[in-house]
């Protein structure tokens, strides 16, 4: 079972509110979470508010293998919290147009 740590959407329209939650990989965009880890709000004007986190929680569960969405990783390196080793180069690869060549 591969678990994720990413956003789900909440609030209503043109007002939205996000939560962070740890979710089974097959879970819908809004679906039954395993767990929530906080909140993202993007109207708020507060910096500190913007964005809350539980690193003790986000930590255990880093260390039981989840993978990370690339917004939450984001939010990890603005907090500050430590991401293991073995989520190094996870991003995924961009596919580039047929004919371009890389420049040296």
């Amino acid at each position: 079972m591969a678990i994720v740590i990413r956003l789900s959407r909440q609030g209503r329209r043109n007002r939205p509110h996000y939560r962070l939650g740890v979710f089974d990989r097959r879970t819908r965009r809004d679906g039954p979470p395993i767990e929530y880890l906080g909140h993202y709000n993007p109207l708020e004007t507060d910096d500190e508010k913007k964005v809350v986190l539980e690193a003790e929680r986000i930590s255990h569960w880093l260390g039981e293998g989840a993978l990370v969405s690339e917004t939450v990783r984001s939010f990890l390196r603005q907090k500050g919290i430590a991401m293991p080793s073995h989520h190094a180069g996870r991003r995924a690869k961009r596919k580039r147009k047929p004919g371009s060549a890389a420049k040296a």
